[in-house]
């Protein structure tokens, strides 16, 4: 596990960079002004849940690289890194840009491509798929929020300006 040293915290800082790029939850105005659904939990659960999951992504790593011997190794890597680079568009796509529309086509791309990759892992070596379904269910229950949010607000991006516009009004 010598190679979880490195994937652990390169991981985590991946996630938290990705996070900081736009602000989120009450953070943000414009998802603060959103109506979300029933079935979105507080704003502490996020950050909690992000953290738990990009440690076991970390771990899953570090058991696939060990895995010197398989095949397999290469291909599960290089899909790891394309669902964690996938992973990593959702949070400035959704919480910066706005697009809801477009952050749920990428959680649901996302979950594919983690599935893949779950399948990948499996393959190499079970503890490290095992570890990756918590992933897997929380991009569901993350997707269905998506989904949800996409439905109760349309024209979500117009509801506040984005960051990129200016308040300057000629007089």
């Amino acid at each position: 596990m010598r190679w979880a040293v490195v994937t652990v915290p390169f991981i985590l800082l991946l996630g938290f960079t990705s996070a900081r790029i736009a602000p989120s939850g009450s953070a943000n105005s414009w998802y603060a002004a959103l109506i979300k659904p029933a079935e979105t939990p507080p704003d502490w659960v996020f950050p909690v849940a992000w953290t738990t999951i990009y440690i076991l992504l970390g771990l899953a790593l570090a058991m696939i690289i060990h895995a010197r011997g398989s095949r397999l190794r290469g291909p599960a890597i290089a899909v790891f890194a394309v669902q964690m680079a996938v992973n990593l568009i959702w949070s400035p796509l959704f919480f910066g840009m706005h697009q809801v529309f477009w952050s749920l086509i990428t959680i649901a791309l996302l979950f594919l491509l983690a599935l893949a990759t779950t399948i990948l892992f499996g393959r190499i070596r079970p503890g490290a798929a095992w570890l990756l379904v918590p992933y897997l269910a929380w991009l569901s229950y993350a997707g269905m929020l998506a989904y949800r949010i996409n439905e109760l607000n349309p024209g979500a991006e117009t509801l506040v300006p984005s960051s990129s516009t200016t308040q300057i009004i000629n007089i």
